[in-house]
């Protein structure tokens, strides 16, 4: 360890020194207490200003940093320090304050495939569910440079992390979504479908789904585009997110259908017919524990069955829609350990009493009694009654 490193191992040797459990607590002295301080606030970091430390770097020319040293790969190990201060909202935020946003969006560009491919994922940590940062990276061009990595770049992994910030920044962000549109982003869609990388066709298909639930006027465009055609075949993938996904993109164009001409897809419909028996037959072949995995595929492909041509799957005779035990409700564990304790007490009081006690119980007298004279004088006379209520004089 460096010499001006933490001192962790000191500090925990104090710490468990004064917390063993042996012996009670005492007060700490003045000098004890000065010295914890010191070594704590020694450890602190102050974040805004190490982000405008790493601000300054990037936006220093690469030619002059290199000169100074600084490699591609240091560039690339600041971007992960920044990911990690910006994982906070407020810091999020914060970094287009001090000027930050910008140059960080800048390498985007980077001659570096793994810079360009970091720059993206702090991006995406940025924007995410975060509309403040969102409206920033729109307002600073930030897609711009996130839809030309995402349909042209030469290194799959920028691609796909590119793809990810995408995700991250149009969602929920209608002029995001818009810009998407007007920068041909569904043809790059369509284009990733078609790389033979399984996690760049899952974030691809998964902003499909996206982006046809919140627009269904978009089924037209993708409908033009081709994409039944190539879904159908990913429906096929030996990869199950991939099948999935791509059997959900399906649901949602056949939907749309449904509108128009009985759910059916066209000139596709053969086809789609053709790969879904295909995934019954492979789904009969299942082991319990591969069925078990494949609770949404199943669902999916008998949806997808059903809006199409207006009738069950076969699923259902073989008894592979639904497994024993899927449609069962979950045990009731919440009314026995999470009752409300007033309820639970009032419940059980009630449930102690039996019915002859309920006959002994006193009722409550809401008024106050007769007077004392007047009550003494009711029980002499009454003492003077005979049997058939006659007074004795």
């Amino acid at each position: 360890m460096a010499e001006d490193g933490p001192n962790w191992e000191g500090l925990l040797k104090w710490s468990l020194a004064h917390t063993d459990g042996t012996r009670p607590t005492r007060n700490l002295s003045e000098d004890d207490r000065k010295w914890f301080m010191e070594a704590m606030q020694a450890q602190s970091v102050d974040v805004i200003k190490r982000m405008k430390e790493i601000t300054l770097v990037m936006q220093t020319p690469e030619q002059v940093l290199e000169a100074q040293g600084v490699s591609p790969g240091d560039i690339e190990d600041m971007l992960d320090e920044l990911q990690e201060h910006v994982e906070s909202i407020d810091m999020a935020n914060d970094l287009n304050s001090i000027g930050g946003l910008v140059p960080l969006l800048g390498h985007l560009k980077s001659p570096h495939a793994n810079i360009r491919a970091k720059a993206a994922e702090v991006v995406t940590t940025i924007v995410q569910n975060n509309p403040h940062s969102q409206q920033l990276v729109m307002e600073a061009n930030g897609l711009e440079p996130l839809l030309s990595n995402f349909s042209s770049d030469p290194d799959v992994t920028a691609r796909t992390k590119a793809l990810g910030a995408i995700s991250s920044l149009i969602r929920h962000n209608k002029p995001g979504i818009a810009a998407f549109r007007l920068g041909n982003g569904y043809a790059a869609l369509r284009d990733a479908l078609g790389s033979e990388n399984v996690r760049f066709q899952r974030k691809a298909l998964n902003l499909i789904h996206y982006l046809l639930h919140e627009n269904s006027s978009d089924c037209n465009v993708i409908s033009e585009l081709g994409f039944p055609r190539i879904m159908m075949h990913l429906a096929s993938s030996e990869d199950a997110e991939v099948r999935e996904a791509a059997l959900r993109g399906l649901l949602e164009l056949a939907r749309d259908k449904t509108k128009e001409d009985n759910g059916r897809l066209g000139e596709e419909d053969e086809k789609l017919k053709q790969v879904l028996q295909e995934r019954i037959n492979g789904i009969s072949l299942m082991s319990p524990e591969d069925l078990g995995a494949a609770k949404d595929e199943r669902r999916l492909v008998d949806s997808l069955w059903n809006t199409c041509y207006n009738e069950p799957s076969s699923l259902r005779e073989k008894g592979l829609l639904v497994l024993p035990g899927e449609d069962a409700p979950p045990p009731d564990v919440a009314s026995k350990h999470f009752e409300p304790p007033l309820r639970a007490w009032a419940a059980n009081t009630s449930a102690d009493k039996s019915p002859s006690d309920k006959k002994k119980e006193t009722p409550l007298l809401l008024g106050s009694g007769p007077p004392p004279e007047t009550a003494d004088s009711r029980n002499n006379s009454g003492a003077g009654e005979d049997s058939n209520g006659q007074l004795n004089r």
